[in-house]
């Protein structure tokens, strides 16, 4: 029996995602599932709690842990469901049609969240120049 359910509307079918998904710091094989460029620096699952449920979609958040995520730190548990297809199987969300998609929609927004807006916006602007002194090192050679 693979599923207690055929609903895909019934909570136990919702896909799982966890913040080690889109998480730029992690190796694949420690659970990346989306290119690192693209990932999110330390993901929680409260700021994909919030994203996903800006999008309308329906999100609950679970309190497990990845079995790859070495640290048992409360940062790093916990896992959201998402609801992708309603119970006659139509998409909750046109835009949503995969797990992968909601992943890098996900990575694209949590950026873009006030909370991380306010604490990376010093480092932001001390970055940039960096950035520009490694390029033009990389000319001189």
């Amino acid at each position: 029996m693979a599923h207690l359910t055929q609903n895909p509307a019934d909570k136990e079918r919702f896909v799982c995602l966890y913040p080690v998904y889109i998480n730029s710091k992690k190796t694949l094989a420690e659970g990346r599932r989306i290119p690192s460029e693209k990932g999110v620096e330390n993901p929680s699952c409260t700021e994909i709690r919030d994203v996903l449920t800006a999008a309308g979609l329906n999100v609950y958040v679970e309190n497990k842990m990845h079995p790859r995520e070495w640290n048992r730190d409360v940062q790093f548990r916990g896992r959201v469901r998402v609801q992708l297809k309603q119970a006659d199987g139509e998409l909750c969300n046109e835009k949503f049609g995969s797990r992968k998609e909601v992943m890098f929609y996900v990575a694209e927004m949590i950026p873009k969240l006030k909370t991380r807006t306010q604490k990376s916006s010093g480092a932001d602007s001390s970055s940039q120049p960096g950035d520009g002194g490694k390029k033009s090192k990389k000319k001189k050679k």
